[in-house]
């Protein structure tokens, strides 16, 4: 009985932790980019989109379908370098904790 007390203040420091880490996340920012750079996406940690940033020499009505698949494409880079940020912080936040096989977290 011992070990399950040990075992539920372990998981409420958990708790506590992953709520500043999603605090955290949400002030994080990341950046993705297509085209070399001629358009940026940023993202929150959480991978809500921030800001967009689009070279102008891209802005030309014939080539509406280039910008767009190049606007998707940062995107998904952003949210992607997000989603490695979180679960790195995640590989941190329960390093230490011993979960019984087949527990995952969030809860």
């Amino acid at each position: 009985m011992k070990n399950l007390g040990q075992m539920m203040k372990q998981a409420q420091a958990m708790q506590a932790k992953m709520q500043e880490m999603q605090a955290a996340l949400e002030r994080t920012e990341v950046t993705g980019a297509a085209g070399g750079g001629m358009v940026t996406v940023t993202v929150s940690g959480k991978g809500e989109m921030r800001r967009i940033k689009i070279d102008p020499k891209l802005v030309d009505a014939n080539e509406v379908a280039m910008l767009e698949d190049l606007v998707v494409a940062a995107v998904n880079d952003a949210r992607a370098k997000a989603e490695q940020q979180m679960q790195a912080e995640m590989a941190k936040l329960t390093g230490g904790l011993q979960l019984p096989p087949g527990f995952k977290l969030p809860f």
